[in-house]
């Protein structure tokens, strides 16, 4: 199975004008969204307050989280997104199902994942 990347586009909620593009590597093991500090203030994107996290090594971090506007195959959403460290570009699992979308590991690609109305 290869990495799965993407080219997304990411916007300021509060300022939509405010917006570029990134290539982001799907993570289904990251629950947010994670890009860098300095790509999130260059945005203006605003902390909404910070949360623990759990690293992989087991070591706990406190990030701060804020509110991105993302658009992946054409489809836009508003999503948490964590000030992460720098070249930190991941595509986290709540934004792929806010999109409705979900990796193909075969294929490598992203595919529309099937929405449950229950």
């Amino acid at each position: 199975m290869g990495l799965v990347r993407v080219k997304a586009k990411v916007w300021n909620v509060e300022s939509p004008e405010n917006i570029r593009e990134a290539a982001l590597l799907a993570d289904t093991g990251a629950i947010y969204t994670v890009l860098p500090e300095s790509f999130l203030r260059s945005l203006g994107v605003r902390s909404t307050g910070r949360r623990k996290f759990r690293l992989a090594n087991n070591q706990i971090l406190e990030k701060e989280v804020g509110i991105i506007g993302i658009e992946v195959n054409n489809i836009k959403t508003h999503s948490i997104t964590v000030f992460g460290d720098e070249n930190v570009y991941l595509l986290g699992v709540v934004t792929l199902e806010e999109l409705g979308l979900e990796v193909d590991p075969i294929k490598g690609e992203l595919r529309p994942l099937e929405l449950l109305l229950m």
